[in-house]
């Protein structure tokens, strides 16, 4: 097996160019730029100091996590948005940014969904899920106790029905900038009836990585700031510099390792695009022969190496910019004002 045909298991996460009408995909660039402009402004307050590295660690852990694609029906595969996770984490504005890094990343680094596209998956693939998966985690979070458990149970409530708002948002944009005649309805309950399933996948994921970070450093998690020490029943916690390798080991593992073992077919998007004939509208990737397109390293021979140099690339190149661009949002905050 050759490398890119290795890297064909996982590429076709995002949507490429050609999706949606130059409409539609200019209005969604419109509103992605204006909506992150905001989370810019907004991070300058929300990052908390012991926050910054956890804006990294999360981008690059999205990255990898975004490698494995996991079997949902036949003939289909999921694999996590990251959305709701960041923002129950780092809390909406910020968790918005977070993944609208990685989906900029892979499009520009990994030939990963088309540049004009970068508008909708931006929309698609982070707004959505960040802040309806907020809302709705807060929402949850009045039916559950006030503790770990009912952090935990919100959060993975909360991030499954954020994958099924992601696909009925593109569902919309199809109705108002089709590129080809395929009705609404189909691409609508296609879309909704397949990411109801990955959204079960993405429950389980998002459940167990929070419940992994509030057994360590609950207070790291937005979405819990508001237990005491005894709703927490005194969690154990570690190092902020021990948390942060830990979590980006766990994210090359991923990316070097595990994603070797993704499942082969295609994800949500790609199988209704292939099933319901729009498919075809899709046009070339500017990068599709960039250094690490398609998540395979050129030059490279071997396909298992291939994929480990070009997923540690994307992990380090995102906790990179996630890290930075949290510092310096954190630098730019402004001072508190001395009372005389």
């Amino acid at each position: 097996m050759c490398a890119q045909e290795v890297a064909s298991l996982i590429v076709g996460m995002h949507a490429p160019d050609g999706f949606l009408d130059p409409s539609v995909t200019a209005t969604m660039a419109i509103v992605a730029a204006v909506v992150l402009g905001k989370a810019l402004r907004a991070s300058e307050v929300e990052l908390g100091e012991r926050c910054v590295p956890l804006a990294g660690v999360c981008a690059a852990f999205v990255f990898a996590a975004q490698m494995v694609n996991f079997p949902v029906a036949s003939g289909t595969t999921g694999h996590l948005l990251g959305g709701a996770l960041a923002a129950i984490l780092l809390g909406p504005w910020v968790g918005s940014l977070v993944v609208a890094i990685v989906v900029v990343v892979q499009a520009l680094v990994f030939a990963d969904g088309g540049l004009t596209a970068l508008g909708y998956n931006t929309v698609n693939m982070a707004i959505v899920p960040a802040f309806a998966g907020w809302a709705l985690f807060r929402v949850f979070r009045r039916l559950f106790p006030c503790n770990t458990s009912g952090v935990v149970s919100a959060s993975a409530l909360a991030a499954g029905v954020s994958v099924v708002l992601s696909a009925m948002a593109f569902s919309l944009q199809w109705l108002f900038g089709a590129t080809a005649p395929v009705a609404f309805d189909t691409v609508f309950g296609a879309m909704v009836g397949v990411h109801m399933l990955i959204g079960v996948g993405e429950a389980v994921i998002t459940g167990l990585v929070v419940a992994a970070v509030m057994a360590s450093r609950p207070d790291l998690v937005i979405g819990a700031a508001d237990l005491s020490p005894i709703q927490l029943a005194e969690e154990p916690r570690i190092a902020n510099r021990t948390f942060a390798i830990g979590a980006v080991l766990v994210a090359l593992v991923l990316a070097m390792v595990v994603s070797q073992f993704a499942a082969s077919d295609p994800d949500g998007l790609e199988r209704i695009a292939e099933d319901t004939g729009f498919a075809t509208t899709a046009d070339n990737q500017l990068f599709a022969d960039g250094l690490f397109a398609d998540y395979a390293t050129r030059g490279l021979d071997n396909a298992g190496l291939s994929l480990a140099v070009a997923g540690s690339t994307g992990v380090l190149l995102t906790l990179t910019v996630g890290w930075g661009m949290a510092s310096a949002q954190r630098r730019l905050r402004p001072a508190p004002s001395i009372q005389p």
